[in-house]
């Protein structure tokens, strides 16, 4: 009945996902088919280009293709001639900033479980350490990316070879740990006090009540914690490829197509498909991982 029960859970889960983009795809047609072609603007001078704020955007094709023709230009020549579809090197340069990500993901989640141990360890690392984690949080990335890419530069240069792209890993690492770091404290604490009693009763030292009681009372917090990291890991390996002009990535290539929007409008909706793409699988593998920790999974908190 449970596993039923469950199935039923995630094909309505499921069923909510696709509504969601239906819903967005029709909203998106919906408003270029009513909206004003020029937008809507507020406090503009009469005779002077680009004066006043926009507060709605433009409906024009130059500015918002059908979504039918986003799809159909993924099919169709990169740059014309014998050049492959468009799709190709979209999915070439997604696996490119996904396996990046990957690496990102995999420095945060180790620092991010390593901070929350701390903090739960020691309350005085706690208080002196948490406020320093939520503000590094307020730091742009974009402005975080070309200092990290000049330490790399001087890594290289002075102590060991560093490829470019290991500074975008570290950079996806720096909005990866947070959610981790958080969740992991939040998981440790997790355990009630009368369990912590129990163990301490059978004179169990801190390690056993880690690995037997704390780690896993911890779960429900860090699986909801590991997806956001994921996501967050390819976010930040996007806006990293951007900051610092890495080529071969996603984030490259959605720069050199957004150049050519004028002319071709509907080809740079191909890499931010492949971007939301990215988002969507890296959640989608930590999803795998809970499967073989699903009898931990009772109360999983939201992500």
């Amino acid at each position: 009945m449970s596993r039923s029960r469950s199935s039923a859970r995630r094909g309505l889960a499921a069923l909510w996902g696709v509504l969601g983009v239906l819903a967005v795809g029709l909203l998106w047609e919906g408003y270029k088919f009513l909206g004003p072609a020029e937008g809507v603007t507020i406090g503009a001078i009469e005779g002077e280009t680009g004066s006043g704020v926009m507060i709605l955007p433009r409906t024009h094709d130059r500015a918002m293709p059908h979504i039918s023709d986003m799809v159909t230009r993924l099919f169709e020549s990169t740059s014309g001639g014998d050049t492959p579809p468009l799709i190709v090197p979209v999915i070439t340069a997604a696996l490119t900033t996904l396996g990046i990500a990957a690496v990102g993901w995999l420095i945060g989640v180790a620092v991010g479980a390593l901070l929350g141990a701390l903090m739960q360890r020691w309350k005085l690392v706690e208080w002196g350490l948490l406020p320093w984690i939520v503000v590094s949080q307020t730091v742009p990335l974009i402005a975080f990316a070309p200092v990290m890419n000049s330490i790399g530069l001087q890594i290289d240069r002075d102590v060991m070879p560093w490829p470019q792209w290991l500074s975008v890993a570290v950079i996806a690492s720096y909005l990866a740990f947070f959610p981790v770091a958080v969740g992991m404290l939040r998981g440790l604490e997790a355990p009630d006090r009368i369990h912590i009693d129990l163990m301490r009763s059978y004179a169990a030292g801190y390690w056993p009540t880690l690995l037997r009681l704390r780690l896993p009372a911890a779960v429900p917090h860090l699986l909801p914690a590991l997806r956001l990291a994921a996501a967050n890991a390819v976010l930040g390996a996007v806006v990293a490829e951007v900051s610092i002009g890495m080529r071969g990535g996603i984030g490259r290539m959605l720069i050199q197509l957004a150049g050519q929007a004028s002319s071709d409008p509907a080809a740079p909706w191909g890499p931010t498909f492949g971007s939301i793409a990215l988002g969507l699988i890296a959640a989608g593998s930590v999803a795998l991982v809970g499967l073989g920790l699903k009898n931990y999974r009772r109360g999983e908190a939201a992500a």
